[in-house]
């Protein structure tokens, strides 16, 4: 037929099928969990934004990336690239109301113009959680319990976080006599497990004038090797007395000490003195976290303090530090450890639609299961069983529910296990007891 339309997406956006869509959505309400259990309470903001809120904020790179437009009215607007810069603007208007300490997560689509990667693509999904409103070490030491309860409660039991300050990058740089090109050395270094070291001095020269020796000794610093207590103890050594260095040693001492001590196993935590992160309004503690069996996918849930990013839009002082769970490449990660459930549908039980006048009864039976909170499926045309069971078989159902003449003149049902092959015949009245003892040892058995 000509004038068809050809179906296709844009480079850098994907389409999500069911049996995508479903764990994600899980991963979202897991991560709610988790947030929840430490307080943080929900928000949500625009996705568009003024362009002056979000230009400047992440770097000239990050401003490069901006999907930037004007809309109907003549408005220079963007689309958001994270979701820190849009709450530090809703903070900004909103926390009169709120008040401090507040601490808030929020779950959304940003859109990078970048050059696509290894399980990240040009529009994704963060789960952002922050805590504002003061400059306490707890709250940099709680975000990092958060990640791990976070990665936890996600199946990853392989992975550790990368902790460390940008006040002890500053106070390198200070004693190195770089202090001059902080924001150009730090965007370079934080391209390190990227492009590796020989393109990030090229990048240093390029960009900030630092000759190849000075960047050498940098990077050296940068990769200090050993125990954290080691690294640190180095550190302090030769660093210590510069105060903006001190502060940050002292800040990453106290957050392994209290996470260790909370419970966090000390194996999942490492300071690595080069992680930078890239955006500019980072001040002070910085994570990233890298799953064991899957590193070179990227760090899936990265944040830090950004004591001064709030003033931008008040002049009251709003101090806050915050991470991200990056869902979107976590999904890919977890596609490729084979760790994503093998199902397509939302619902466990397919209701067999066998008898066309019994449909009134159909439905009953399905609503009182949904009300016990079992997800029902009656499929819509009463089509041969064999044919019911074979949708059922490819879309995943773990359970089909039949009853046909013999069936409601007994008042029975039969119940087919789609996986074991099985069937169970039940009456009416214990169909409910029954569904919940089996989907609940399923969900044991995962």
């Amino acid at each position: 037929m000509a004038g068809l339309i050809e179906p296709r997406t844009l480079k850098g956006f994907r389409d999500y099928p069911p049996e995508l869509m479903i764990p994600r959505e899980r991963l979202m309400d897991k991560a709610r969990v988790v947030f929840r259990s430490y307080g943080y309470v929900p928000i949500d903001t625009p996705a568009l934004e003024y362009a002056e809120i979000l230009l400047g904020k992440g770097g000239q790179e990050t401003d490069k990336q901006l999907y930037r437009f004007q809309d109907h009215g003549g408005r220079d607007v963007a689309l958001r690239f994270d979701l820190t810069v849009p709450f530090a603007r809703f903070a900004a208007q909103h926390i009169g109301q709120l008040g401090t300490p507040f601490k808030r997560y929020h779950i959304g689509t940003v859109w990078r113009g970048e050059n696509t990667q290894r399980g990240r693509y040009r529009e994704f999904v963060q789960c952002d959680f922050d805590f504002i409103g003061t400059t306490a070490n707890a709250a940099d030491i709680e975000i990092a319990l958060v990640i791990h309860d976070l990665l936890r409660s996600l199946g990853f039991e392989r992975f550790r976080i990368h902790i460390n300050n940008r006040k002890l990058l500053n106070g390198l740089l200070e004693e190195s006599g770089l202090a001059g090109k902080t924001a150009e050395l730090l965007i370079a270094l934080d391209k390190l497990p990227k492009i590796g070291a020989e393109a990030v001095l090229a990048e240093m020269e390029a960009k900030a004038g630092v000759g190849r020796e000075a960047g050498q000794r940098l990077l050296e610093l940068t990769q200090t090797q050993g125990s954290n207590a080691e690294v640190l103890d180095q550190l302090e050594q030769r660093f210590g007395k510069n105060p903006t260095a001190a502060d940050g040693l002292q800040r990453l001492r106290e957050l392994l000490d209290v996470a260790v001590r909370a419970g966090v196993p000390e194996a999942m935590l490492q300071v690595d003195v080069s992680i930078a992160r890239g955006l500019d309004y980072y001040t002070g503690t910085v994570y990233e976290t890298f799953l064991t069996d899957l590193p070179g996918i990227g760090s899936v849930c990265s944040g830090g303090r950004y004591d001064n990013l709030a003033s931008l839009y008040t002049k009251q002082v709003l101090p806050g530090v915050g991470a991200s769970l990056g869902l979107d490449r976590l999904l890919a990660a977890m596609a490729e450890l084979n760790l994503l459930p093998k199902e397509s549908t939302a619902a466990p039980v397919l209701l067999v639609f066998f008898e066309p006048n019994r449909l009134a009864e159909y439905q009953r039976m399905a609503r009182t299961l949904r009300a016990a909170g079992i997800g029902v499926d009656v499929y819509p045309e009463p089509k041969k069983i064999g044919t019911q069971l074979k949708y059922a078989d490819h879309r995943g159902f773990r359970f089909a529910l039949i009853a046909g003449p013999d069936e409601f003149a007994q008042d029975v049902w039969q119940i087919k296990d789609l996986r074991a092959g099985q069937s169970a015949t039940v009456p009416s009245t214990e169909v409910v007891g029954y569904l919940l003892k089996a989907l609940g040892e399923t969900a044991a058995g995962c």
